[in-house]
């Protein structure tokens, strides 16, 4: 799968697109007068939702909202910028009603791990976009003030609050990505997981030493018999959310002291 970088397009127009503060977000005379921002961005996530980030290029989404390249450029000036507005518009689809997740602490993050984690499965392209330099538009800006709130009034420091809101979309990212990897290899190989596993296994028999990898021999099949898979990345998910929240809960718990 293709990575992409999110910050590589001119600072200047990416922050006038990404807050269509510039005159180039409005639709333009012509025959495709219609033809705005909003539109380009939306035939672009279509394209990598579909196809993902290796289909993506200006002259596929011109074709497929029927115009030239060169009128493309006229709204975007480049993948770049386009990168940053598809990401920042489909972080803008997280908490739809406006308001940060509710409930009690631990309530609150798995409702934030959940929605990110919902986000990337129906944007699987969006796992891939590097964000070391973020596209600080109203989409991330929400985001990250609305999950600021959920670890908020919890006795940890700014930093800490930055780190942990980090810390469970790092998380997620990496977990989502297993779920991407084997539709991946199921797609570019036309063979399933068990399909393979029951034309490998056969193999690995003939080879593997179980006095020589004992724990191996003991946990292998019976998490491979359980889980159907050599890895299982929606249980990874779920055990590793609960893990990582208990982890959290120490810290919080440490911040509240005795009483």
């Amino acid at each position: 799968m293709a990575t992409e970088f999110t910050g590589t397009g001119d600072p200047a127009r990416s922050m006038a697109l990404l807050w269509r503060t510039g005159t180039e977000s409005g639709p333009r005379p012509g025959p495709r007068a219609g033809l705005d921002v909003d539109r380009v961005v939306a035939a672009a996530v279509r394209l990598a939702d579909a196809e993902g980030l290796a289909a993506l290029s200006m002259r596929r989404v011109a074709a497929e909202l029927g115009v030239g390249t060169m009128t493309l450029y006229t709204h975007v000036p480049g993948k770049g910028e386009l990168v940053d507005l598809m990401l920042d518009g489909v972080l803008g689809e997280l908490y739809p009603d406006g308001e940060a997740p509710a409930g009690g602490w631990r309530d609150r993050l798995e409702a934030v791990a959940r929605a990110n984690w919902r986000l990337f499965l129906r944007h699987p392209w969006a796992v891939h976009v590097a964000t070391g330099r973020p596209p600080l538009g109203p989409g991330l800006m929400r985001k990250y003030e609305l999950e600021l709130r959920a670890v908020d009034g919890l006795g940890l420091t700014e930093v800490e609050m930055d780190l942990l809101v980090s810390l469970l979309d790092g998380f997620v990212r990496g977990a989502v990505g297993g779920v991407q990897e084997r539709s991946d290899a199921e797609r570019v190989t036309g063979v399933t997981e068990q399909q393979w596993w029951a034309a490998t296994e056969p193999h690995l028999a003939r080879v593997f030493d179980a006095q020589r990898y004992p724990t191996a021999a003991r946990v292998g099949p019976v998490a491979g018999e359980q889980l159907q898979a050599a890895y299982a990345p929606e249980r990874t998910f779920e055990f590793g959310l609960a893990r990582l929240l208990d982890g959290i809960g120490v810290l919080v718990e440490g911040r509240r002291g005795p009483g």
